[in-house]
Parts: structure tokens; sequence; C-alpha cells
């Protein structure tokens, strides 16, 4: 047995939760990643895996080789990457995958910087709001926004997200300003549908401490984001948009911020991928860049230019009533995906 070749199976297996994603990812046949698998643990005399018909599940010994494993895989690839390098910058075929806000926003006005800089990674990026599975669909690094729960993965903090309760002043002319939570069972939201439950996501405000969830009725929802603030520029109800993308509409007065003293939380932004490639340079290189955007970039400040007050924004008791609510940060994301 080969074992530095089981170590990988293994590992691939515990990644892909699956027999059969680690076999179409490591090019073999199912029957030969189970062969191997089973041929590892009668090597190791321990049972490794739990199998069942839905799903696999480590046992303690699996999880603590697993580890080993990792470890391990992470330095041989390092140092042949460093033997094979050597004298030479990061190169090879890098696939990234983000949503497509934070690509259109911040990354791809700036990609040409990234070939100058490494010209020798060939970089395929993939712009959307569903999630991938980094192993199966082969993607070496993805940008992520939102509290992330899979342990098989590294995360790196890249940025916070800020999002703004909004709405626009045509609307609040109509419905009136809400100045409490209570105040919202009389107005209409646009949803933002989740990708990861096809569900609309609440509006969120931070209550003494913690999160609260409202439900406000609605008749619109979407799963794009451009098309989520372009509706709520119409005047058809409120919405919680990311800040960076309402910062031109909340100065030029098209969206007024509302309910200021209730902020949600803001989400983290993080660059994640498998523990098997952490240390890979081209993955290193490009995490590190996108950190540099996000730092570099007024859209994520934590201080953004300061929107005119609703009482220069438009006309009537809903403009005067919302001059005096400033900029506010925070609010369930609409991109958690």
């Amino acid at each position: 047995m080969d074992r530095l070749q089981a170590m990988e199976v293994f590992a691939r297996v515990v990644e892909a939760n699956s027999f059969s994603r680690a076999s179409d990812s490591l090019d073999l046949s199912r029957t030969s990643v189970t062969t191997i698998v089973k041929s590892l643990e009668a090597h190791l005399r321990t049972p490794l895996l739990q199998r069942t018909t839905r799903k696999l599940k480590l046992t303690p010994e699996g999880a603590e080789y697993y580890e080993h494993c990792v470890r391990i895989l992470a330095e041989i690839s390092e140092t042949e990457a460093a033997m094979a390098g050597a004298g030479r910058g990061p190169r090879g075929k890098l696939r990234v995958d983000m949503p497509a806000t934070i690509g259109k926003w911040l990354v791809t006005p700036q990609l040409h910087r990234f070939h100058e800089l490494y010209p020798d990674v060939e970089l395929i990026v993939g712009y959307g709001d569903k999630l991938v599975d980094l192993i199966q669909d082969g993607v070496d690094c993805a940008i992520r926004v939102g509290e992330l729960q899979d342990s098989t993965l590294i995360a790196r903090r890249l940025a916070d997200m800020p999002t703004i309760t909004v709405a626009s002043p045509h609307y609040l002319h109509r419905r009136g300003m809400p100045r409490t939570l209570e105040d919202l069972d009389r107005h209409m939201a646009i949803h933002y549908i989740s990708s990861k439950t096809n569900r609309a996501i609440p509006l969120s405000f931070t209550v003494e401490g913690r999160i609260v969830e409202v439900p406000v009725p609605g008749k619109l929802g979407f799963n794009d984001a451009d098309a989520y603030v372009e509706c709520g520029l119409t005047g058809t109800g409120i919405l919680q948009p990311p800040r960076f993308m309402v910062g031109e509409h909340l100065r030029s007065g098209a969206l007024v911020e509302i309910l200021p003293q209730w902020r949600p939380r803001t989400l983290p932004i993080s660059a994640i991928y498998p523990q098997s490639r952490h240390l890979a340079p081209k993955v290193r290189v490009f995490v590190e860049w996108v950190l540099s955007l996000f730092e570099a970039s007024p859209l994520f400040a934590a201080e953004a230019a300061r929107p005119r007050s609703a009482g220069t924004a438009g006309t009537g008791g809903a403009a005067g009533a919302a001059g005096a609510y400033g900029l506010a940060a925070g609010a369930l994301a609409p991109l958690p995906d």
C-alpha cells in the first residue's frame, strides 16, 4: 500500500464527504477509492469512517488521523512547491470563486494589477452568490460573506461588510417614517432570497446587544443584489443592502437611512480554502492581494462619507422626519452566501 497516496485519498474523502466526489476529484474509480480507504483502516487496525447510506462520519480515531494527514500533506506540498519554484514566483492555474457583487465592485477593476504582479498565475474567476463545493468543483480559494461553519476549511478574515436599512424618499412619503421596530408592521419589505435556503432573509436589528429578526411583509423578492437595490430605488419597500452598494444613492438622496438606533450585526468577509492547500504559494499571494484591496478600498472603510439627510433628499413629512437620522453600519447581509 502506498501510504502517502492512502493519506491523500482519505483526506479527500473526508473533505468531499463522499467516496464518489473524492474519486471524481482524484480521477480514480470509486472502487479504487473505497479499496484504498479499507486497506488504510486495515493497516491502522482501526475504523476511520462510519458509513451510512446518506453520509460519512469520522470516528474519533479518524478525526485525529485526518488532522495528521492534512499537516503531512501540506508540508509535502509546500516543500515540493518551494523546490519547483526556487528562484521563481507563484505559478499555475488558480481557480477562485466569490459573490458577484464583491467581484464587480472590488476585484474585477484591479485584476490587471494582479497579473502584473504574478504573470505566471493563470487566474480563473467564478462570480456567483451560490455556494460551491471547493473540493468537488476544484476551486482553490473562495471569498464568502457571513459566519463560516465548515471546519474542514481554513478561513482568513479579510474585512467586515457593514449594511444599512434604507428606503427611498418616495416610499417614505407614501408610508411614513418608521420610528420604532413596531412601526414596521405597517410597512413593506423588499426581500433578498438566500441561495442557501431559497427563503427570504428577514430584516434583522440589534436590540440590547442581541439580534432580533423582524418579519416584514413584502411582495417582491430577489436573489440578485443589483436588482434588489434597483427595486429599492423605485420606492417599493424597505431593504437592507450592503452599505458599499448604496453609498452614492445615500449621498444623492435617492435612498434614506432609517432606524439607525437599531443596528444589525456586521458580517465578516473571509477567504476560505481547503486545509490541504493552505500553503500553496499561488493561493497565499492571491489572498494577500485581495486583503490589500479591502484595506485600501474606501467602499469598506469603517466611516464612509456621510449621506445627505432625508431633510434635503425629499419633500413632505417623510423627508423632514428623516432629517435627524445619520449614517449607520450593519444589517443582516443580503449576500451571506
